[in-house]
């Protein structure tokens, strides 16, 4: 066993101090505003603040606040709060931080232990509506059984379990690094060390494993390859360190340490969390392997998630191709819809997406329907489709002109369109990204129909464009030669090889699709923005080239 990480248990002793220091700070009035889950994290810190402390002032706001919590219970035991009403698996969430404050407390904890024992049947047999969801109400559970073993809190949990652990290619199904940081890697832990299940640990350890892959030169996890609400957004190391330092010391991996160190220079993202986990799996304060660094070149192809990312000195390059849309047809949340199929990383110089949007009756941008590798070539392609319908047949008509109303696919209206024989209008499109040690090329044919599209290319701002037209609101054309967009001494520069021959009739532009603007939305990014247009059917060739100073 190694001597614990002294800098570690400073930095979690200096930000428990500052956590419990705020919550001494508010009111009740305040704490009544909260919901649970607000609360029972309060409760956690204030727990651990005590066992490292002996200051039994702090048992006193920690039982006002388990007296609001039994305010919040509705007749089921479970809580209310949120929009996920008599929630099972929001309960666990509470839970999970209730049962480590009741371990953490001792004879100290009787209030608690009732408010659990009264929410537990409603746990054993309440259901769930998400992967992740799964093992977060099954740790709860496993916690519940760690304080007082039970034969249905064991037998419910390997209910789930035999389900299957949904991990592939070290990816949870729902791709989400927010949810594998914050649910599924912690949860399946505490599971594994409650009932003595190392398979459980080894797949969480396949999951920070492929997060070192899919690790950006900013410091966060991709994302534009998840199913969940954060492929909109980036999200950072900084909650997967206590799974990493915990692996790292049990596994005595030196990269997985190096990763811990980088999460741990992002701030520890919840001090009570940590200095719990201190308390209860001493193994996550020791001193970690020495840190290795992973390889400068290193590339992965994620086949399932239809994502590639590519390492390199001078750039970081991501090719995705793993949306959902092409077979579900639709924007719905579980689903990746990201039209974004590239990025590119180069020291401060960042395109944060490259996608293709076209004037094709309001079916949206490119989504590529799979991936294939090719050696340094990435293959992309889809093939979309729309149909003017023919009159109904003599048998299917009705002379008072009611007909069912059927979903097209892109609309919905009462024409009865499965009875109906269509004309097809047709689209396809198929982009090679080909990674260079420098960046990428980029080979994008246009076919069948004769319409308007515009790639888009957006920059992270601040940075300056040079050498394309500018057409206001931090947006700029490009139809031929070089644009070089620059941020310091870093830059991505934009070589046009190969034009489309016939210009595009409309204004560069995103276009989101139907989906989104008949609601009134969009899923248009913002950042520096760099249009090459064109009309189908056409071909365009560039490349885009990273210079790191």
């Amino acid at each position: 066993m190694t001597d614990p990480d002294p800098v570690f248990h400073t930095r979690v002793r200096t930000a428990l101090d500052r956590e419990v220091d705020g919550i001494l700070g508010e009111d009740a009035g305040r704490w009544r505003q909260m919901q649970h889950r607000r609360l029972a994290e309060r409760v956690k810190t204030l727990a651990a603040g005590w066992r490292l402390t002996g200051d039994p002032a702090l048992l006193v706001p920690a039982r006002e606040l388990i007296g609001l919590l039994r305010g919040l219970q509705n007749p089921s035991g479970l809580f209310r709060g949120g929009d996920n009403v008599d929630s099972p698996p929001d309960s666990a969430f509470s839970v999970n931080d209730l049962a480590d404050a009741a371990q953490l407390l001792g004879d100290q904890q009787e209030d608690l232990a009732d408010l659990l024992e009264s929410m537990t049947p409603a746990l054993v047999k309440g259901g769930v509506h998400t992967p992740n969801h799964r093992w977060e109400l099954s740790a709860a559970l496993a916690r519940l059984h760690r304080l007082d073993p039970r034969p249905e809190l064991a037998a419910r949990v390997e209910q789930w379990l035999a389900e299957g652990v949904d991990i592939e290619d070290g990816l949870w199904s729902e791709r989400s690094p927010n949810y594998a940081a914050h649910v599924s890697n912690p949860s399946l832990l505490t599971i594994a060390d409650v009932f003595d299940r190392p398979d459980l640990a080894a797949a969480v350890e396949q999951n920070l494993t492929a997060t070192l892959d899919l690790l950006l030169p900013d410091g966060t996890v991709e994302t534009v390859l998840s199913r969940r609400q954060d492929q909109r957004w980036p999200v950072p190391l900084q909650p997967y360190l206590l799974p990493l330092r915990l692996l790292a010391v049990r596994r005595g991996r030196g990269d997985l340490a190096w990763a811990a160190g980088l999460a741990l220079e992002q701030g520890i993202a919840s001090a009570g969390t940590a200095a719990t986990a201190l308390l209860l799996t001493p193994e996550v304060g020791r001193l970690l392997p020495p840190p290795q660094a992973p390889p400068a070149v290193r590339g992965r192809h994620f086949t399932a998630a239809g994502t590639l990312v590519a390492h390199g000195p001078a750039r970081t390059a991501v090719v995705f191709g793993g949306s959902d849309h092409a077979r579900h047809q639709r924007i719905r949340s579980g689903l990746a819809n990201s039209p974004t199929f590239l990025r590119l990383y180069a020291g401060r110089a960042v395109l944060d997406s490259a996608r293709l949007s076209r004037t094709f009756f309001g079916l949206g941008p490119f989504r590529s329907a799979g991936l294939t590798v090719d050696g340094d070539t990435a293959v992309l392609g889809e093939a979309v489709s729309a149909g003017y319908y023919q009159p109904l047949s003599v048998t299917d008509r009705d002379d008072q002109g009611r007909y069912t109303v059927g979903d097209d696919g892109r609309f919905s209206a009462a024409m009865d369109f499965a009875q109906r024989a269509s004309d097809r209008v047709t689209l396809t499109t198929g982009i090679r990204v080909t990674l260079t040690e420098t960046g990428a090329d980029l080979d994008v044919d246009v076919s069948g129909a004769v319409v308007d599209w515009s790639l888009e290319l957006a920059f992270r701002p601040g940075g300056t464009m040079s050498g394309a037209a500018a057409l206001g609101d931090d947006r700029w054309q490009l139809e031929s030669g070089t644009a070089t967009y620059r941020v310091a001494g870093d830059a991505l520069s934009v070589t046009v090889f190969e034009s489309p021959e016939t210009p595009a009739e409309a204004a560069p532009g995103y276009h989101p699709g139907e989906e989104y603007e008949f609601l009134g939305g969009t899923d248009a990014i913002g950042g520096v923005r760099l249009y090459v247009t064109g009309k189908a059917p056409s071909r365009l060739r560039l490349r885009i080239a990273a210079s790191v100073n």
